[in-house]
């Protein structure tokens, strides 16, 4: 049987929970993984990204 639920909370987030990843600049992607910041600001970010290194995060990697 299909699970009619699956993904339905993301139908109700801004752009269905798309956008451009702060961390590696992909555009038109999922961002669905949560991280902090050393300034302790919370970011989403991709799939592949969240498991990146904290200098990717800040910004001071590029």
């Amino acid at each position: 049987m299909p699970k009619t639920t699956r993904g339905k909370s993301l139908w109700n987030t801004s752009s269905h929970g798309r956008g451009t990843c702060p961390a590696c600049a992909a555009t038109r992607i999922k961002l669905l993984y949560s991280r902090s910041r050393t300034d302790g600001k919370i970011i989403k970010v991709c799939k592949l990204c969240r498991n990146a290194s904290q200098a990717k995060l800040d910004g001071t990697q590029s």
